[in-house]
């Protein structure tokens, strides 16, 4: 993927990686993901895609972007996912520069989208590398060449263990921290490698959780310190940070998110002062989502000199693509304006199926397309079918998701009629990639000219 900001693209949009000037990037690991993830263009489209043109089974995905088709009048069918890409360019350069001018590395979260073609662009734009929740997302980034990963859970099962320790030991440029919260953890993450035969140690972060009743975590800090007695004590594991997620912090607000944080750095501190970091080059602190990551930034730079420079990692996801809804209204830039604004990416088109009244109507998008579980999306904008002129959705809401119906109520002299196509605004990026394995990239005017592949 590419806008003419940037490299050209390869035949099916990936761009690869350019010289990345922030202090934390891996521009060696950045060229090698993009170079893989070109090759998804080879892949052939069919009907397991939803919303491409019929017309196009048995080409590959690059041969279709090549064709740089209209969405609206190139046999694209409803409902379609599309991405925005002037927007993606913004947002990626975004936050590589707001990383850079507070000292941060930058690990986005890759479960966001879990497409490797921005993985490849997140890289390239100066991220140290990519952040993963579960096993199988481990599998993908490394399928496509990501040399460091931050697998933000404990990791306790024995045959993904086993999996990862002869990944490690087989490439020494393989990177990867994981997030210790028990002792018992500890003990099985221990095991398995030992019986795996493992042969360099598994880098290990002590998860502070963001407070009672939070997520997941060790609770107090001489908890904390149990678990990390625990890893000193293994033969396969080793200490090399903490870590948590303020957006767990109950009641969250500046203040209490800020207090939190003082409290993880204080613990990374305390730990270096009781000597628990020898022999490492460097130690790890690191949070941050989507909402809070000014916050992360002020406290992280609060940290006072220690033994070893300081990876201060920031995991947040949801920026890539942004969103119409919960992102819209929680992203830090609304509290710090002077430091930029991300843009919405995702649009979702639908067309008008049914009229049956004055004040209501249906489309055909609805939860297996939609993301739904913070926000409903929200009317934007109507394509006339009979003129193919764009205008504001004035006028007309979406109320509620059927399996495969959006319903819409439409106020008295709302134009709409059957075959109009609507475009939605969305809420939460992380439950709208997963409903699409294939997204079209489109410039302002509706050409299509990449596709991205997720793998969830």
């Amino acid at each position: 993927m590419s806008s003419a900001a940037e490299q050209p693209a390869s035949p099916h949009g990936s761009a690869p990686a350019r010289a990345a000037g922030h202090a934390f990037a891996d521009p060696e690991g950045a060229r090698t993901v993009a170079e893989r993830a070109a090759r998804l263009g080879e892949e052939r489209v069919g009907p397991r895609f939803k919303g491409l043109p019929p017309d196009a089974d048995g080409l590959t995905v690059g041969a279709l972007a090549a064709e740089r088709r209209s969405l609206f009048t190139g046999g694209f069918t409803t409902p379609v996912l599309t991405l925005d890409a002037a927007s993606l360019t913004h947002n990626l350069a975004l936050l590589e520069g707001y990383t850079d001018r507070h000292g941060l590395a930058f690990a986005p979260h890759g479960k966001t989208s879990m497409a490797p073609e921005l993985f490849a662009r997140q890289l390239a734009h100066g991220a140290w590398g990519i952040t993963v929740a579960v096993p199988h997302q481990v599998r993908v980034a490394r399928e496509f060449g990501v040399r460091r990963i931050f697998l933000a859970n404990e990791l306790v099962d024995a045959a993904a263990l086993t999996a990862l320790t002869a990944d490690l030991d087989a490439d020494p440029e393989f990177q990867l921290l994981v997030y210790v919260d028990s002792v018992r953890g500890v003990e099985l993450m221990d095991r398995a490698r030992t019986e795996a035969g493992a042969l360099r140690p598994l880098d290990v972060v002590v998860e502070l959780a963001a407070g009672e009743g939070a997520r997941t975590g060790v609770r107090d800090e001489a908890g904390c310190r149990a678990v990390a007695d625990a890893v000193e004590a293994s033969e396969t594991l080793r200490l090399a940070g903490v870590a948590g997620y303020e957006g767990e912090v109950p009641d969250a607000d500046p203040e209490r998110v800020r207090a939190w944080l003082r409290r993880l750095t204080t613990l990374a501190a305390a730990f270096d002062a009781e000597g628990r970091f020898a022999g490492l080059d460097q130690i790890v602190v690191s949070a941050g989502g989507s909402a809070w990551f000014d916050a992360v930034a002020d406290v992280f730079a609060e940290l006072p000199p220690l033994s070893l420079p300081v990876l201060k990692l920031l995991r947040s996801g949801a920026y890539v693509s942004h969103d119409d809804g919960h992102y819209q209204h929680v992203t830090p830039f609304n509290r710090v304006p002077e430091e930029g604004a991300l843009r919405p990416a995702f649009r979702l088109w639908a067309q008008v199926v049914s009229r049956p009244s004055p004040d209501q109507a249906f489309v055909n998008a609805g939860k297996r397309d939609a993301a739904y579980d913070l926000h409903l999306p929200e009317a934007q904008v109507v394509r006339d079918a009979r003129t193919g002129v764009l205008r504001p959705a004035e006028g007309i809401a979406l109320t509620g998701l059927s399996d495969q119906h959006g319903w819409l109520r439409t106020e008295a002299g709302a134009e709409l009629e059957v075959g109009d196509w609507i475009g939605l605004g969305l809420s939460h990026p992380c439950t709208s990639f997963d409903k699409w394995q294939l997204i079209p990239v489109t410039e302002a005017d509706g050409t299509v000219t990449e596709l991205v592949r997720t793998f969830f």
